[in-house]
């Protein structure tokens, strides 16, 4: 393998790096839904292909209502060179869904100037039963923000 003047193998500058923001009220969560899904392309890393090199360069949680953390922490993982910023599935599937999700989206596209993707795993199918039931997703808005963590019926039972 070639390298670089930095002394980096050539494949470092073929990753694409990315930044994942979760909701404060599973700021324990190890991520473990979200990293299966990141190595299946399930969910919102679909739109990765399964022979490209994707690279988590920050995971955080947005800080807690109203999201201080929105504010600086896409500073920190554009500094370590992600492109993408997914808002973690756990902002839509939450009980209530994030209300600042929209807001996360236009600030940090606006602010940082970077992709920003709603959604990481696909939805468990418990979450998709009780918001169903409630219609917490009936609008369009909602629908367009679900749209890329939507699965078919086995894969979301698997992330349950």
């Amino acid at each position: 393998m070639k390298l670089n003047s930095h002394s980096k193998p050539d494949v470092m500058k073929n990753q694409k790096k990315i930044g994942i923001i979760i909701c404060h009220r599973y700021h324990t969560c190890g991520g473990g839904k979200c990293f299966r899904a990141l190595y299946n392309r399930e969910g919102a890393f679909d739109i990765y292909g399964k022979d490209e090199d994707v690279v988590v360069v920050g995971y955080s949680t947005c800080g807690g209502c109203p999201g201080g953390n929105v504010e600086y922490v896409p500073e920190e993982m554009k500094r370590n060179g992600a492109k993408v910023i997914h808002l973690a599935t756990g902002l839509v599937v939450g009980y209530p869904p994030c209300p600042y999700l929209q807001d996360f989206r236009r600030f940090i596209e606006e602010k940082y100037g970077m992709k920003v993707v709603v959604g990481t795993h696909p939805i468990p199918e418990k979450y998709l039963k009780t918001h169903t039931k409630l219609g917490t997703w009936k609008s369009p808005e909602w629908q367009e923000l679900i749209r890329p963590t939507l699965a078919d019926e086995e894969t979301r039972i698997a992330y349950n």
